[in-house]
């Protein structure tokens, strides 16, 4: 899909034009790489604020941390740990902005299709997470448990 910009003052951006169709701006176009930063971590915030599941994964994925740390885990271990964390993290926020935008659409309307795409993003947040947990079986549990068989043998 070609999208021209169409600029009304040289320094701001009014319109977004995508198929031959103008649009306006949604909310607000960052004006400098600290701006988008900025916008990005409140969709962080909002997330933790506002979404219970967020708090859970952000705790969650706090201790697998502080664990990996306290069990001295390899490198690439720990890598593997916080990539694990950052998908799961970063599809509860997609999962949130998607949700955000289908209820946007059918406000207070039922639509079956509006069903399908709010569990379907559900859906991939649950398969990381079940992912995130066979990892943290996989790389945190034998170091915990180790010392404990070993002492009872």
């Amino acid at each position: 899909m070609i999208q021209k910009l169409l600029v009304t003052s040289a320094d701001k951006i009014d319109k977004l034009e995508v198929s031959g169709l103008p649009r306006r701006r949604a909310y607000r176009v960052a004006s400098s790489l600290l701006n988008s930063f900025r916008y990005a971590w409140a969709g962080v915030v909002y997330a933790f604020q506002t979404q219970r599941n967020f708090r859970i994964h952000t705790a969650m994925g706090l201790s697998a941390i502080a664990l990996s740390g306290l069990l001295k885990l390899p490198a690439v271990e720990v890598a593997v740990i916080v990539l694990t964390i950052g998908l799961v993290m970063g599809l509860e926020l997609v999962n949130t902005a998607l949700e955000a935008v289908v209820d946007l659409t059918v406000g207070q309307e039922y639509h079956e299709l509006a069903r399908i795409a709010k569990d379907c993003a559900a859906g991939a947040v649950l398969l990381s997470a079940i992912a995130a947990v066979g990892v943290a079986v996989a790389l945190i549990v034998p170091p915990l448990v180790d010392p404990i068989v070993g002492t009872l043998l």
